[in-house]
């Protein structure tokens, strides 16, 4: 189990377990915490799930692909720690992540 916490746009931080399958969209999105949120559906063509990632403990985020990195290069909102939460999956490895979803384009 991975222990994810998120934070809102609102600002509400949110904690729950999830097990380390699938990917971060999913988990953000089925514990229904922001609305309007990946609205492809994790097809990496839109930009919506755009987040901000810690990881807190356990591996490292894997590389950013270049399909994931041209679509942030068009976001507003873009940071370091950016990444697109349908491109991070949670059989990476982590024990613990923090997230932030990012300001809405």
């Amino acid at each position: 189990m991975i222990r994810i916490t998120v934070k809102n746009r609102q600002g509400s931080a949110f904690t729950f377990e999830r097990s380390a399958q699938g990917n971060l969209m999913e988990a953000i999105r089925d514990a229904d915490i922001e609305d309007g949120f990946a609205t492809c559906g994790g097809c990496c063509s839109c930009a919506t799930c755009h987040v901000y990632v810690q990881p807190v403990s356990g591996a490292s985020l894997p590389p950013i692909t270049e399909e994931e990195d041209a679509l942030l290069e068009g976001t507003t909102h873009r940071r370091a720690d950016s990444r697109l939460a349908c491109q991070v999956y949670l059989d990476f490895g982590f024990d613990r992540l923090e997230v932030a979803v990012a300001p809405e384009e």
